[in-house]
């Protein structure tokens, strides 16, 4: 049986290269239905910011009559009265102080665990490893009969100081999964280099360890500053000064005094979310970034 070039002719009217229209077609189909997912769990998380924020603009009557649409009169005195009527000021200050003493505090010492796990051979290492992830995965609530007793008695009760050194606590623990992750992935001869060269362990880890764990760093910095802002279970138990109270406790308060006026609770609400909204929207790439990076963006 002999083969020519006219064996291999297509009959006639049959189309050639079929597959690779039907491909580009199915892959299209797929990216535009991932784009309407996404654009759904946009809608999804945006939406009830936006109708928050709509609802701080309305006055009581436009909010009786129209809960979700726009509204008819701007009245955007409802932020200055909110703000001054919560305290708002005063909230804000303290849950600042709150956050920057905790994030400094546990990448301190996530940093630091993190390098002693990931590069230097500590005794015990593989049960600490345990033990960070077993407090990791305890509930907090645990706690808190305890630490209020225990904190009592230090006198850290109803100061910042207190409820920072609890969030720390809180917070070190993934900290330091997380910048050990992160670790793994870096390369170790510029390490080694520095150690050729006489420098000591502190010296290689500030210089050239440190340096390089900033994307990581920073990832742990942004999810525990917005753990901390939110977080209100043990603001509202060791903290009773209402000059010592962060935000959330502030707005807390607030809504207990004025439970029939929605629009100044929703004004706010919006002004106690925003900052970190906005410090989220900035940083979102590098906070990505340094999950990657870490490989926990799965966990």
């Amino acid at each position: 049986m002999s083969f020519t070039a006219s064996s291999y002719a297509p009959a006639k009217g049959r189309r050639t290269g079929h597959r690779f229209p039907i491909g580009g077609r199915r892959t299209a189909l797929g990216r535009s239905a991932v784009y309407v997912a996404l654009t759904a769990l946009a809608i999804f998380a945006m939406g009830p910011i936006v109708l928050f924020f709509f609802n701080a603009l309305k006055t009581n009557s436009d909010y009786a009559t129209d809960s979700l649409g726009l509204p008819e009169n701007w009245t955007w005195s409802n932020f200055t009265s909110a703000w001054s009527q919560a305290n708002m000021g005063a909230g804000l200050w303290n849950s600042f102080v709150v956050v920057v003493g905790t994030v400094l505090i546990t990448c301190a010492v996530a940093s630091c665990a993190a390098y002693a796990l990931a590069r230097i051979k500590v005794h015990g290492s593989a049960g600490f490893m345990t033990y960070l992830l077993i407090a990791s995965s305890l509930p907090s609530q645990m706690f808190l009969t305890p630490l209020f007793f225990m904190w009592a008695q230090a006198g850290l009760y109803d100061t910042r100081l207190g409820l920072v050194l609890i969030y720390v606590g809180l917070f070190s623990p993934f900290g330091t999964l997380l910048l050990r992750a992160f670790m793994l992935g870096l390369p170790k001869e510029m390490e080694e280099a520095a150690r050729v060269d006489g420098a000591g362990e502190l010296t290689v880890f500030a210089r050239v360890v440190l340096p390089n764990m900033m994307p990581g760093i920073l990832t742990v910095a942004l999810t525990t500053g917005l753990s901390a802002y939110n977080e209100f279970l043990f603001a509202v138990t060791m903290i009773q000064s209402d000059a010592k109270m962060p935000l959330s406790t502030t707005f807390f308060s607030f809504q207990q005094g004025f439970t029939q006026n929605f629009t100044l609770i929703s004004a706010a609400g919006f002004i106690m979310i925003a900052p970190m909204l906005i410090l989220f929207l900035l940083l979102q790439r590098r906070f990505i970034s340094g999950l990657a990076s870490s490989g926990m963006g799965g966990m």
